[in-house]
C-alpha cells in the first residue's frame, strides 16, 4: 500500500516517498499551461531553462501535455506523441535530473475545449456528447465508441513515449473541465450506453485510461489530478459527493503514486465549494495513499496542512511561476517575486525564465 510516511515534525521540507522514489521536500510544482512551446507543439530550449530551474521542487509537474494532434486545446502547448517531442522533452528530463530534481508529465486531452484552427483538418473537437462549451468554442461531436477506444490507445502511446523521454512518472490530467472530467460530470456527459448514465459509467473511460497507463509506468509511477467542485469551463455535477467518493474508492486499490485534488474552483479556493455541502478537500478521509493538495496554499497554510495530515504533498502553481527557487525562499523566508500576469500565457522569455533568483539578488 502507497501511504503516507511517518515522519516527526513533518512539514514542507520532510521527504516522503513515492513508491520506490523519495521526494526531497513536499513542496510541489503543479502543472501549469505557459503556451511556450514551438508552432509545432515542439518543447524549446527555453522550456529547458524553465523547468531546469525549478528543479529544487520535491516533484514538478511538467504542463498539460496533449498525447495526440486531437488532444490539443491552445496554440503552442506540447506534445508527447511523435519523436521530435520525444527528444525535447528528454533535454528537459535530464536537466532536471542533473540538477537532482524529479518530473513527471501530465497526460492531457482537453476534449471539447479546442478553438477552430488548433484540430487537425480543422476536425470539430470530441468529447462524450455533443454539448457546446460556454464562451468562443465550437459545437463538438460524440465520440463513437471505437473512438473511445482508440483515444484510450492513445494515451497508452502517450505514456510509453514519456518513459522514452526520461520521465520519473505520469500524472493523468482528469481535471478541469477536460476530456476525462467531461466523461465523469453529468452536466457534459449525456450518453446512453455503458460510458453514460450513473457514476459508475460515466468513470469507466478514467479507469480504462488508468489501466493503460499503469500497464506501461506500474502504479506507483502514476499519479492522478480531479477538480470535484471546479465550475471552470462550464463543469458542474448534479451529485458531485456521490462522484467523486465512488471514483477514490475505486482509486484506492490501484496504490497509485497520488491522488491530486484541486480543492474549490481553480479561480479561487472557495468560490465553488462555499455553498455546496460536499468540499473536496474531504476526499482525503476516503483516499488510503498519499494525498496531494493544490489551491490558494502558501508558505503557512500548507505547512499546516501537512503538520495536521490534511495533505501529504501541497502543489504550488503561481508561486512557482516567479519563484523558480520556490523552496529556498521558503525555508528562508524571503520575499516572493510577484507574478506578472500578462506574461502567464503566451510570449518569449519576460515572465518566463527571467525571474530573479535569491542568490542573483544577493549578489
Amino acid at each position: 500500500m502507497n501511504t503516507p510516511t511517518t515522519v516527526d515534525n513533518k512539514d514542507l521540507f520532510s521527504t516522503i516517498k513515492l513508491g520506490k522514489q523519495t521526494l526531497k521536500n513536499r513542496i510541489i510544482m503543479a502543472p501549469l499551461t505557459r503556451c511556450r512551446s514551438d508552432e509545432n507543439n515542439i518543447p524549446t530550449e527555453m522550456n529547458r531553462i524553465y523547468y531546469q530551474q525549478r528543479a529544487s521542487a520535491g516533484l514538478i509537474i511538467s504542463e498539460g501535455t496533449q498525447i495526440s494532434p486531437q488532444g490539443a486545446g491552445y496554440p503552442n502547448t506540447p506534445g508527447i506523441y511523435n519523436d521530435q517531442q520525444i527528444k525535447a522533452w528528454k533535454k528537459i528530463t535530464e536537466a532536471v535530473h542533473a540538477e537532482g530534481g524529479r518530473i513527471f508529465l501530465q497526460l492531457w486531452h482537453v476534449g471539447r475545449v479546442s478553438y477552430p484552427g488548433i484540430q487537425p483538418n480543422d476536425e470539430p473537437p470530441v468529447a462524450p456528447s455533443a454539448i457546446k462549451a460556454e464562451g468562443e468554442y465550437v459545437q463538438p461531436r460524440a465520440l463513437e465508441i471505437h473512438e473511445i477506444e482508440d483515444v484510450v490507445l492513445d494515451y497508452k502511446d502517450a505514456a510509453e513515449n514519456a518513459l522514452a523521454a526520461g520521465f520519473d512518472g505520469v500524472e493523468v490530467h482528469a481535471a478541469n473541465g477536460y476530456l476525462i472530467d467531461q466523461f465523469l460530470r453529468d452536466a457534459t456527459n449525456k450518453r446512453t450506453d455503458q460510458y453514460g448514465g450513473n457514476y459508475q459509467n460515466r468513470s469507466r473511460f478514467l479507469f480504462d485510461v488508468l489501466d493503460a497507463v499503469i500497464g506501461v509506468w506500474g502504479s506507483d509511477r502514476v499519479g492522478i489530478r480531479l477538480s470535484p467542485t471546479n465550475t471552470f469551463n462550464g463543469m458542474s455535477d448534479s451529485n458531485p459527493e456521490a462522484l467523486f467518493s465512488y471514483v477514490v474508492e475505486r482509486l484506492n486499490p490501484l496504490n497509485l503514486a497520488y491522488l491530486h485534488v484541486l480543492e474549490g474552483s481553480i479561480h479561487s479556493a472557495d468560490e465553488a465549494e462555499e455553498n455546496s455541502s460536499f468540499e473536496s478537500r474531504s476526499l482525503r478521509n476516503i483516499y488510503n495513499g498519499i494525498y496531494m493538495a493544490n489551491n490558494g496554499y502558501n508558505k503557512d497554510s500548507a505547512h499546516q496542512a501537512i503538520a495536521m495530515g490534511s495533505a501529504d504533498l501541497v502543489s504550488f502553481g503561481n508561486l512557482f511561476i516567479s519563484n523558480p527557487d520556490l523552496p529556498e525562499r521558503f525555508l528562508k523566508n524571503a520575499a516572493l517575486n510577484t507574478t506578472d500576469l500578462d506574461s502567464r500565457y503566451g510570449g518569449d522569455e519576460k515572465g518566463y525564465i527571467d525571474y530573479p533568483l535569491l542568490d542573483t539578488l544577493a549578489t
